[in-house]
């Protein structure tokens, strides 16, 4: 009977190998397979961050692969509406950085594969949008400015992907091909003779906190979570030189601190040749200029908009590259990295300062 029982298990399980073999262990067709949220797209595949992101696909996302002006009115945002405000009907177009005639005919119909993308990306560059949100930021860039960028975080932390990374977005120049950009919402750095909006974004309680203060004009719930009060990571302005110049800026908030180090660390484990670390001088400081053409050229990493442009200051002078940049390192079970031609090494602090 014993003998019987096991022969009629292993004929079942036979059948339904069989079965798996010949139909590829098929899901049932029409079966929803739920997201968790958290995912971006490269070459059309979806790869976790752990972090909260937007696709362009979903409600409430930002398309930037549509011709029409997103916040236009619907009968006036048309392309025939639009030509005589905008270059082009569209704002990307298809990296061609180290490839082969034959490649870009096979990828530029769209028929990326990821190997060859991994070939091609290199760098991620950081920027701060001097929009203030994300929405402002996509306006400004779909809207007006035929621009465009791969992702876009938000004050509460919640990244939008606009773009499958397969494409060349238009946000740093010389860097477009090889390039993953990030618009970060934050009003941006001014020089002591500049005009800035800093006095009509940020409200510092002589007894407490600074605040994040949106405009009444950007409309009622400006960012995704509800309720969301902003502060930035350190109460007070932060000053630094950058390109040369004195710059002052308030500091990024915790929540886009934690998800840019997730954004980073998911984007140096899809790409291996952004190299996880900044643009550092000679004693292993941060780099706060434009590198040399030919260094750049030679940069695989990541760096700020100010790296590649001498007329660019963003991220400026309150991004907290150590913590970014060490806790994607501590993330992905990295190591220190050596600086000098001594081997000595720099210790990495993944602590975020916070002091608001």
């Amino acid at each position: 009977m014993r003998f019987s029982t096991l022969r009629l298990l292993a004929s079942f399980l036979a059948a339904a190998f069989s079965s798996c073999f010949i139909d590829g262990c098929a899901t049932a067709p029409g079966r929803h397979e739920a997201r968790k949220g958290d995912e971006i797209v490269v070459a059309g595949q979806m790869f976790h961050t752990g972090t909260p992101v937007v696709l362009w696909m979903d409600p409430g996302g930002y398309d930037a692969y549509r011709v029409e002006r997103r916040f236009s009115p619907f009968d006036e945002a048309d392309w025939q509406h639009s030509k005589d405000k905008l270059r082009s009907p569209n704002r990307y177009g298809l990296r061609q950085h180290g490839l082969s005639d034959e490649e870009i005919e096979r990828v530029r119909g769209g028929g990326w594969d990821l190997p060859t993308l991994q070939r091609v990306v290199d760098q991620f560059v950081l920027h701060f949008d001097v929009c203030g949100t994300s929405r402002t930021c996509f306006k400004v860039l779909q809207d007006s400015r035929d621009l465009s960028v791969h992702f876009m975080l938000d004050i509460d932390g919640t990244i939008y992907q606009t773009l499958d990374l397969k494409e060349r977005a238009w946000h740093a120049t010389t860097s477009n091909d090889r390039s993953v950009g990030v618009e970060i919402a934050n009003m941006g750095s001014y020089g002591a003779a500049e005009k800035d909006p800093l006095a009509k974004w940020y409200r510092t309680d002589p007894h407490g906190p600074t605040v994040i203060t949106v405009p009444t004009n950007y409309g009622p719930n400006p960012v995704r979570t509800p309720d969301f009060s902003g502060k930035p990571a350190r109460r007070a302005m932060v000053e630094g030189t950058i390109q040369g110049e004195s710059q002052r800026q308030y500091d990024y908030t915790p929540q886009q601190y934690h998800a840019l180090a997730k954004l980073t660390a998911a984007l140096c484990a899809v790409f291996p040749k952004i190299n996880c670390d900044y643009p550092r001088d000679e004693h292993g400081k941060l780099l706060p200029k434009k590198l040399p053409d030919d260094q750049l050229q030679a940069y695989h990493g990541v760096l700020g908009h100010y790296h590649i442009q001498t007329n660019k200051t963003d991220p400026g002078p309150a991004l907290q590259w150590d913590y970014v940049v060490g806790e994607a390192r501590r993330l992905l079970k990295k190591p220190t990295l050596p600086y000098n031609a001594e081997g000595q090494t720099i210790a990495f602090r993944p602590k975020l300062i916070v002091d608001n």
